[in-house]
């Protein structure tokens, strides 16, 4: 089994612990989200309001422009975590993922058919019909369990409010379909929960698309800290069945690092020393802190996707895969490179099919090799 992972040399690793300086052998896997930003067919499903992705939508969302969107994530997905891995993500999360064809052309194309992706999808009641998903290569992660858990959370009866409406990147694509109210109830992203074996190593995987701002950032808060709690409700249900639980949550979060719904609603901490032993390290906090981001707008850069893990992720103990460290994935030809939004994300637009208007995150797990 060992000889399966990738293998690769690290000399003088910096953790909070002290390690001899020398060579030491290890096995890494890189583990990654992306919003896939409206990755939809071209048909018409009369289920969702999908109509503007079809031929004759506001779109044009034509078969050619489908396929290079495809080839266009295929690449992103191919190279991320390169060059410390040259290996493509064991592990994908995804988000705004229209239904499992989608993710079957996507798995099928050339960059990534030799990785032998696994598919892991739930229809959720979104009305535009964006779900999250997890993609797994088959050789190193078996899963054993997976379930799609409902975020519950319902408006008050008082009507919309136009006005009160801020401004933000997702809010005019996803008012449409978090303003659909039936018995009060916002139809938003299931959490995915997905547990199984990492070269023989238990790890549970949450993967979260959290409520949008449409409605302004403060009046739809209260969503995304319902979305906080369920997650940290998840992760403790795991944590009583097995206290050393290793877990993985991430997702676009529709709020950065410092929102109620990281800090307080999910309790995640910013520093490795302040993590409790069933707590959550955010290793984007210190990220924001440093002006970097996932997503921008008016020129403001905020981290909506991140990872975070628990405490048994980040023991000095690489016996057994540990968190060794994070990075936001925006290679230069992600970036648009000129025009208004020019070192914005790279999205799509009538006249071009770009890749998506967030970057992709990741981490690698990795453990020693004993010579």
């Amino acid at each position: 089994m060992r000889s399966s992972i990738v293998i690769f040399y690290l000399v003088f690793l910096c953790f909070a612990v002290s390690l001899k300086a020398q060579s030491k052998k290890y096995g890494i896997h890189t583990v990654a989200f992306y919003n896939f930003e409206n990755l939809f067919d071209i048909n018409d499903d009369h289920d969702t309001e999908d109509d503007e992705w079809t031929p004759n939508g506001a779109q044009h969302w034509t078969k050619e422009k489908y396929e290079q969107k495809l080839k266009n994530l295929s690449r992103v997905i191919s190279e991320i975590g390169t060059p410390e891995n040259s290996n493509a993500p064991t592990i994908i999360g995804g988000s705004e993922i229209e239904n499992r064809g989608v993710l079957e052309d996507l798995i099928k194309e050339r960059r990534l058919l030799p990785f032998d992706y696994g598919i892991i999808h739930f229809d959720s009641p979104d009305k535009r019909g964006i779900d999250v998903a997890l993609l797994y290569q088959k050789k190193y992660f078996r899963p054993t369990s997976f379930s799609n858990i409902p975020l519950l959370i319902y408006k008050s009866k008082v009507p919309f409010n136009e006005e009160q409406k801020e401004d933000n990147p997702d809010d005019e694509v996803e008012e449409k379909s978090e303003r659909k109210i039936h018995n009060n109830r916002v139809f938003t992203r299931d959490q995915l929960l997905v547990t199984g074996f990492l070269e023989g190593e238990e790890i549970s995987i949450i993967i979260n698309h959290w409520p949008s701002r449409s409605g302004g950032e403060k009046a739809s808060s209260q969503f995304r800290e319902a979305a906080g709690r369920l997650n940290r409700k998840i992760i403790d249900s795991l944590q009583q069945i097995n206290p050393a639980a290793k877990v993985i949550t991430m997702g676009d979060l529709n709020d950065g690092p410092f929102n109620k719904s990281v800090k307080i609603a999910l309790g995640a901490k910013a520093q490795k020393k302040e993590v409790s032993e069933f707590g959550i390290f955010n290793p984007f906090e210190e990220m924001a802190n440093k002006g970097m981001g996932t997503i921008a707008f008016r020129d403001s850069w905020d981290i909506f996707d991140q990872i975070m893990i628990t405490g048994s992720l980040i023991k000095p103990d690489f016996s057994t895969f540990m968190f060794w460290k994070a990075n936001i994935f925006n290679k230069p030809y992600l970036v648009q490179q000129s025009g208004q939004y020019r070192g914005y994300p790279l999205r799509h637009s009538l006249t071009e099919v770009g890749f998506s208007d967030h970057f992709p995150v990741y981490i690698y797990l990795i453990k020693e090799i004993k010579l």
